[in-house]
């Protein structure tokens, strides 16, 4: 009898009754309580993962998702107090695909060597002649079914020279070595350009389909949709709601579901950008290159009005970021010009005045590592207005509590040490602190990435709110989710370095002209419908 067909697991009066395999557990959590200093991150939480299915567990930053996904691997936080029961069944390890995939690749050692360590001790049965061919063949199905086919000149790289797409597929293909029948990801798509997100779609899909559970834990609601079979709805460590993903998008029942669905997107500015006054910030042919050789951007030319919002999307690698970098003066090696208020700026960060310095701020995607672990949070924001407007310690604080308050950070949290806060408040944190500088022009850079969709749509809330009232603050959003960039006033596309496309948000959003333009419109569309294809 085949896996599919059923098994018989129970006896009513001494005949066996068959039940489906697909509703056999291959981990099961019972009751989880997590509590750290007597607070509970995790309260009576029940997961059920079954075999070929995609469970998700979805929630604001904080509310325990991968607390919860980290139990199925026996994993807690350091003084923990654990109660309830974690339950696996069958043979095989539970693997982890992490957020960052490179914190658990060793650099020192090329992806063949790494995957090979794994190969060999399943193959030592074999006569010694054949072991190396044996465990050759191992490692590129284990490739291949992480959806790696091109493995030949990838087995001779070291993790630091693959993208962070291909790195996630290694720790997959590793686990899938180990003979996994559990995988846990963890927010696989955050940071990833809308293809990307499809073709991760394809991939844990691929992997549920040769009947391999995975636990998905993710903020994206769209993958979410697109990929899960059942999904669990946590708040403040509870699960409020769960059930089959369409009842749940069809007919939520919990106020929090709702306001995770209503979330979802971003809402169009209101009125239109001062065009008519001179660009706050300009573009002249723009050529940026790395190691002197390699041009990996070209800007002819691009203008930022005073009070005006542009969205830069594109793909992964497509030049977003280094495009931001040169505006901030954190990528030197370029040639053109950029212009603050119709005056050059010096390509260099250390040779732009302190007033150039604080008009072109910068806030970076990953905002825990922007701030020093060891300080509280108010004294770094305070820093700013003291180091760039020459502002006395006492008004510095005054105004960065004031900032931070308005932000939504409560004085006790802004007295805490970067660790102690969630993402989403250190993200606020960090527009705080290039507020202080007064900016003319605020760069942000994937500042959304990572969110949940209610702590993303206060991001997103506050950021039209300054441009709305920042007495001409001009604002640059890099970013692949096509939701945040409805928040724009134009939009520009960058494919392989080149602007392909720019124009007012809502023509470029419902009317694109370019065919990688179309393509992300039409990628984003089957997202949002749920569609695998």
């Amino acid at each position: 009898m085949t896996e599919r067909e059923g098994t018989p697991v129970a006896t009513e009066g001494g005949t066996p009754v068959p039940r489906a395999a697909a509703d056999v557990a291959v981990a099961e959590i019972r009751d989880l309580r997590v509590e750290i200093d007597g607070r509970a991150i995790v309260d009576g939480v029940h997961v059920k993962v079954l075999p070929g299915k995609v469970t998700a567990l979805v929630g604001a930053s904080g509310s325990g998702k991968t607390t919860t996904g980290l139990a199925l691997l026996g994993e807690y936080p350091p003084g923990a107090r654990v109660t309830g029961e974690v339950r696996r069944t069958g043979d095989g390890p539970v693997g982890y695909v992490p957020q960052h995939p490179a914190a658990v690749l060793n650099p020192t050692r090329r992806v063949g060597a790494l995957l090979d360590d794994i190969a060999r001790p399943q193959v030592r049965h074999l006569p010694r002649a054949q072991r190396r061919e044996a465990a050759g063949a191992l490692v590129l199905r284990a490739l291949s079914e992480a959806q790696l086919p091109d493995s030949g000149a990838l087995l001779r790289r070291y993790p630091h020279q693959l993208s962070g797409g291909q790195q996630q597929r290694v720790v997959l293909a590793q686990a899938l070595l180990l003979g996994a029948r559990v995988i846990v990801a963890d927010e696989p798509t955050t940071g990833q350009d809308v293809l990307t997100k499809n073709r991760i779609v394809e991939q844990l899909a691929a992997v549920a389909a040769r009947g391999i559970a995975v636990v998905l834990l993710s903020h994206d609601l769209d993958v979410v949709r697109a990929l899960a079979d059942e999904v669990l709805v946590l708040r403040a460590g509870r699960v409020v709601e769960s059930g089959p993903t369409e009842r749940l998008w069809e007919a939520p029942r919990h106020e929090w579901t709702r306001r995770l669905l209503d979330a979802r997107h971003g809402t169009p500015p209101e009125g239109t950008a001062d065009a008519g006054r001179r660009p706050s910030l300009e573009v002249r042919d723009l050529a940026a290159a790395y190691d002197r050789r390699t041009v990996a951007l070209r800007t002819p030319r691009l203008v930022l009005h005073p009070g005006e919002c542009l969205a830069v999307v594109g793909r992964s690698g497509s030049g977003k970021t280094t495009l931001a970098r040169c505006l901030a003066g954190l990528h030197r090696d370029h040639s053109g010009e950029i212009l603050l208020d119709g005056t050059p700026l010096p390509r260099s960060l250390r040779h732009r005045s302190r007033a150039q310095l604080a008009a072109v701020q910068y806030v970076f995607q990953d905002a825990r590592a922007a701030f020093d672990e060891h300080r509280p949070v108010l004294e770094q924001v305070a820093r700013t207005a003291v180091r760039l407007r020459g502002a006395g310690e006492r008004v510095a604080t005054d105004e960065a509590s004031a900032t931070l308050h308005r932000l939504g950070l409560s004085p006790d949290l802004a007295r805490r040490r970067p660790g102690a806060l969630s993402g989403g408040e250190l993200q606020r944190a960090a527009l705080a602190r290039a507020l202080l500088a007064r900016p003319r022009v605020l760069i942000c850079d994937e500042v959304t990435s990572g969110l949940d969709t209610v702590t993303r749509h206060g991001i997103l809330d506050v950021l039209a709110g300054l441009v709305r009232d920042g007495e001409g603050l001009s604002l640059v959003l890099v970013t692949h989710d096509l939701d945040t960039a409805r928040l724009a006033h134009r939009i520009a596309v960058l494919d392989e370095g080149e602007i392909v496309e720019q124009g007012p948000a809502q023509r470029v959003l419902t009317a694109p002209r370019h065919p990688f333009s179309i393509s992300l419109m039409e990628t984003t569309s089957r997202l949002e419908t749920g569609s695998r294809s």
